[in-house]
């Protein structure tokens, strides 16, 4: 293979091209340490991906929020093929968000960018999570309505429907048990990840769903906020705090104010519809 196409391949670095095309790996000899350094450097900042066709085929996607799932989505679709490792010792360990305001950010950017995948051409079921924000911040909002309008929504269901519901009820109940017999978790943090959801639905999915509306039909770009994460102890500081950003976007914490507020303020007698 000739010099301008190593170069068109794997771009223009004098030792990481022709150490690409040793049949055993390694670098060649007569490269010398500061060299060996600078292009270490300019590999780690991922620059032979630009404008070259390993980038094009087996380089990451970027230009998303959320380019790791794209990148083996792109994958998948070149024919490699993935595998699920998860070695009985850790192979890496990383921080997490330890206070709310910054787990509903990294939830917001998960959500957006699982939004970015649905209305692509991927498009796979398994990232239509976000939209179920929309029917919960309305199963939210019905006991308010209820309350003010004196009127249960909800009509008188056959048995027919209540086996329905049940059948439906266990299937949920028996998928959650398996997660956590499979994830290893115990009853208390399947119950704590529960209350998350709900908290992260009515915020961080809703929100994520009118962003990435506007990203992806008319062409607004958002701007990417890193996740703050817990490096080390005298972080955990912050754990209690809920900051400024999130205490509007809180749907939830409003849906439950309403919902109080409409205890005070008289109603009508229930009646069925």
């Amino acid at each position: 293979m000739s010099q301008l196409k190593l170069e068109k391949k794997f771009g223009q670095f004098p030792v990481f091209v022709p150490s690409a095309v040793l049949e055993n790996g390694g670098i060649p000899e007569d490269v010398s340490s500061a060299s060996l350094l600078k292009e270490a450097i300019q590999v780690i900042s991922c620059g032979y991906e630009d404008k070259t066709e390993w980038g094009k085929e087996v380089g990451w996607i970027y230009g998303s929020v959320t380019e790791d799932i794209l990148t083996g989505f792109k994958m998948h679709c070149h024919g490699w093929r993935s595998v699920y490792c998860i070695p009985k010792l850790p192979a890496f360990k990383g921080s997490a968000p330890i206070n709310l305001s910054d787990r509903l950010n990294q939830v917001l950017r998960w959500a957006l960018g699982s939004v970015e995948i649905f209305l692509s051409r991927h498009y796979p079921i398994c990232f239509i999570y976000p939209w179920t924000s929309i029917p919960l911040i309305v199963y939210c909002g019905l006991p308010a309505i209820c309350l003010l309008t004196g009127k249960f929504i909800v009509p008188e269901i056959s048995n027919y429907a209540r086996i329905i519901f049940m059948a439906l009820f266990i299937s949920l109940a028996a998928t959650g048990i398996l997660e956590m017999q499979w994830g290893g978790v115990g009853i208390d943090d399947w119950w704590r990840n529960e209350q998350f959801w709900v908290i992260g639905s009515a915020s961080s999915h809703l929100f994520a769903l009118g962003q990435g509306l506007l990203k992806v039909l008319a062409g607004v770009d958002t701007d990417f906020t890193v996740t703050s994460k817990a490096a080390d102890d005298g972080a955990s500081s912050e754990l209690y705090i809920f900051k400024k950003q999130w205490t509007y976007k809180c749907v939830a914490v409003t849906c439950s104010k309403v919902e109080w507020g409409t205890f005070t303020i008289p109603t009508k007698p229930w009646k069925t519809t």
